[in-house]
């Protein structure tokens, strides 16, 4: 990856949402692409893959942990974090136990999910986040 922006890609049904993610994202320079469903995004990964995946857990159609056991059961491998506004320990568990790297509540705070990425991604960026 070197000095190159890493690129995440945000799934989440809420435009509201996708829109405050990738306004936060750019601003800290780094490239992102939104999706409003999980098909969207599955369909999307043979044109490119991101570094990091942020993905809301429930959504209508394929849910949050539908798409990250898609992505196990053809083996891509990549940091996904989980992001939810209905916080159930046993989910949680159960994400994080089948590779989650991480699982945060909505309301998201913009730097706890920028460190969160920095850190799952092994590197600095934004500006020195990380």
């Amino acid at each position: 990856m070197g000095n190159s922006r890493p690129f995440v890609a945000v799934v989440d049904d809420e435009e509201s949402v996708r829109r405050a993610l990738v306004r936060l994202l750019h601003a800290s320079q780094v490239d992102v692409e939104a999706f409003a469903t999980g098909s969207d995004f599955l369909n999307s990964l043979e044109a490119r893959r991101p570094d990091c995946l942020v993905l809301d857990m429930q959504m209508p159609g394929l849910t949050g942990r539908d798409v990250q056991r898609k992505l196990t059961l053809t083996g891509i491998h990549l940091p996904v974090i989980i992001i939810t506004a209905y916080d159930e320990p046993m989910m949680r568990e159960r994400c994080l136990a089948d590779g989650a790297a991480a699982y945060l509540c909505k309301p998201l705070r913009g730097d706890t999910l920028l460190h969160t990425i920095a850190s799952v991604l092994g590197r600095q960026f934004c500006n020195g986040i990380g």
